[in-house]
């Protein structure tokens, strides 16, 4: 085989991977230091505080006496305080009996109950801290969509005698008056309704004047953005990309797209793509069976090739406040929560198919995919993927932070721990069940269409 031919492979392969554990390390070292500074608030000495596992690549001692160190496998982190046995802060009894009464309080198995439940919620509660300030970020940046809708900056199109400017205020289109932005149904079904030609008589406000001028179709068929792990990932479609027919049938609106692919039951198409310089190509397709969240709960099952739509021009953005962008996205983080619920449970239930659960193949490919498509991509799913983890974190299996927070429910319950041996079995019956969980999102990972 020509090393020519391998070496794109290898680059993608090698961004996948570093996309990965950039995302991961991020994410992890967040997890760990919510643990870490909220035991040390608390009164709990940490001895160390990794991360990566294994042998030790870099190390420093701090004033506090807390090692900090960076590990061969960057795939997790931990911290390690006084009186743990492990990274899964199992007891270690025989250091708990060698030490000193005066420093029980230091160690995480003689702290008050209060300070041990602390600092275990802190990793998650991090994790979603994270999330919500990386949205509120970004939605800051990008602004909300300014009301009336107004052209911002026209999109590469291949269409001519366009006369819609930018900065013109949009009022009306073929005679009809533009609803809000922010009514999804209402804009979804003004879009739906307008006539299928590539040019339309808009009605704007330039400068104060009214106009009458020609623009394009309001959501032409451009791919405004690409689902990773998708058929159109797969066939290398871009942002940008704009579909002239299907297989030898011009269309003009992105919903022809979208009813052609739903009623096509997964046969094997050609789209005819426009690229922005004046490229044209033919890329054969075949959709995919994928479980979609529905806003009123629940899923439903289509046929989608993994393509995202957009206007024909970028919207014109007015200012977002902080205030506004940490509700968006605290709003952001509990759907997040409420989707991932929702798929486990209908998963759980056989609603929908298990290969929904994707493992680290999966996901380092969805890292290197958001990577490839930008800075603000890649950081929107470190966010994702933050509160993924921090949810994760929560639920009641030993050797996992909700684990440890039932057994202190127990304690504060009953009045004491459970015993030394029950814990043994314990986590070692979580530790099961989450290399089990592992193993089979590892399975879908491989085996998985």
């Amino acid at each position: 085989m020509d090393i020519l031919t391998i070496l794109p492979q290898f680059g993608n392969a090698f961004m996948t991977i570093i996309a990965f554990v950039v995302a991961l390390s991020v994410i992890v070292a967040v997890h760990e230091y919510g643990h870490y500074i909220v035991g040390r608030w608390s009164g709990i000495k940490a001895e160390v505080f990794s991360l990566g596992f294994g042998p030790v690549l870099w190390s420093r001692m701090d004033r506090h006496g807390t090692r900090w160190q960076v590990a061969a496998l960057p795939f997790g982190g931990f911290v390690k305080f006084l009186g743990d046995a492990d990274a899964a802060s199992g007891k270690d009894s025989a250091v708990m009996a060698a030490t000193p009464p005066e420093r029980l309080r230091q160690t995480m198995h003689g702290a008050p109950l209060w300070a041990r439940s602390a600092t275990v919620v802190a990793g998650p509660v991090f994790n979603f801290i994270l999330s919500i300030v990386i949205f509120a970020a970004v939605m800051m940046a990008q602004g909300k969509t300014a009301d009336p809708l107004t052209v911002g900056a026209l999109r590469p199109l291949p269409v001519e005698g366009l006369s819609l400017q930018p900065g013109d205020r949009v009022l009306a289109i073929e005679g009809r008056a533009l609803p809000a932005f922010g009514k999804d149904e209402a804009f979804a079904a003004f879009i739906d309704d307008l006539p299928r030609r590539a040019l339309l008589a808009y009605e704007v406000s330039r400068e104060g004047t009214a106009l009458r001028v020609l623009g394009p179709q309001l959501m032409p068929p451009i791919v405004n953005g690409v689902a990773p792990q998708s058929a159109a990932f797969a066939s290398q479609i871009q942002p940008g990309d704009v579909i002239t027919a299907i297989n030898d049938t011009p269309i003009v609106a992105f919903s022809e797209l979208r009813a052609f692919v739903e009623g096509s039951e997964g046969a094997t198409f050609d789209l005819h793509l426009w690229r922005a310089g004046g490229e044209t190509l033919v890329v054969p397709i075949t959709p995919r069976r994928v479980d979609e969240p529905q806003g009123e709960g629940g899923f439903r099952t289509e046929w989608r090739v993994g393509i995202m739509g957009g206007l024909a021009f970028e919207p014109a953005t007015a200012s977002l406040g902080p205030i506004a962008a940490v509700s968006d996205a605290v709003g952001q983080t509990l759907e997040i929560i409420q989707g991932s619920l929702s798929g486990l449970y209908h998963m759980v239930t056989g609603a929908i198919s298990s290969c929904n659960m994707s493992g680290p193949i999966g996901i380092a490919q969805v890292s290197g995919a958001m990577a490839s498509q930008g800075a603000q991509s890649f950081i929107w799913f470190i966010a994702v993927l933050s509160t993924a983890v921090g949810l994760l974190n929560l639920f009641p299996v030993p050797v996992l932070d909700g684990g440890h927070l039932v057994f202190y429910a127990y304690e504060a319950v009953a009045g004491r721990p459970p015993s030394d041996r029950a814990l043994r079995v314990l986590m070692s019956i979580g530790l099961t069940l989450v290399l089990s969980l592992m193993v089979f999102a590892l399975f879908n990972d491989i085996f998985c269409p």
